[in-house]
């Protein structure tokens, strides 16, 4: 992936309340201290690749200026390694972003953590069998 595509528009934000609905009723996680990642597949043609929210625990951090600036760091962090997923994967995702310490780590601990938790769920996916492929005819 080019440094072009190092971006987060518009479209790739997950915003639809019906699709984060269904993220947290049927959605997968992958975690690595102190991020988790919960997705599903998506199977609409008009979709773009990844469309990813992130969210920062309230009872991690009571003031808004502490959780902008978490948020802000994931999708920064996002931006800047999605190509880790893009590269090896196909399929459509939705997917959302926790931070989940009280911990305060830095943009470059953050970094490394988010590039591990991509590769992590890039194996996790991987490994698991497609609904596809479990049906019998």
């Amino acid at each position: 992936m080019t440094k072009q595509n190092e971006t987060y528009p518009k479209e790739e934000k997950l915003k639809a309340k019906r699709l984060i609905d269904e993220l947290f009723i049927t959605g997968k996680s992958v975690s690595k201290y102190p991020l988790r990642l919960v997705y599903i597949e998506v199977n609409n043609e008009q979709a773009p690749p990844l469309q990813t929210g992130v969210s920062v625990s309230k009872r991690h951090f009571k003031k808004a200026v502490d959780r902008n600036y978490y948020k802000r760091l994931l999708r920064e962090n996002y931006r800047k390694n999605k190509s880790i997923i893009l590269d090896q994967l196909d399929q459509k995702f939705a997917m959302m972003l926790f931070y989940q310490t009280k911990d305060r780590l830095n943009y470059q601990e953050v970094e490394h953590k988010m590039k591990s938790l991509f590769e992590k769920f890039v194996k996790q996916y991987q490994a698991t069998p497609s609904e596809e492929d479990n049906k019998t005819i």
